[in-house]
């Protein structure tokens, strides 16, 4: 592939997702959702990151790990209960970042 057709390819990709997001927001007043897709929609965040957080969690080696070494998944439990109780998106981060670099090295310092 030229480079001239690389480009052109990467350009349409961009302007095409563009317009399809500029789409929602532009129509969003236009056409009315009927409640229950209002209702779906509610939870498309919580799925979207659920579905990218999820997997760092429990496959870090790219195989299922659930055991007390895994300090991703006992770091992201931490904050989980910490966004639970607190509902506070910077507290969350923080602890489960602070969790995380900690179990990191007190389980790689064995």
């Amino acid at each position: 592939m030229s480079t001239t057709a690389l480009w052109l390819t990467i350009l349409a990709i961009g302007v095409l997702t563009f317009g399809i997001r500029l789409s929602f927001i532009a129509l969003t007043d236009r056409i009315a959702l009927p409640p229950f897709a209002l209702r779906v929609l509610r939870f498309v965040p919580v799925a979207v990151l659920t579905a990218i957080i999820v997997p760092e969690l429990v496959l870090p080696t790219g195989t299922l790990d659930l055991s007390l070494g895994n300090a991703r998944l006992i770091a992201g439990a931490l904050a989980v209960v910490v966004a639970w109780r607190t509902r506070n998106i910077a507290l969350t981060l923080v602890v489960g970042m602070v969790a995380l670099w900690l179990l990191q090295f007190v389980l790689h310092a064995q």
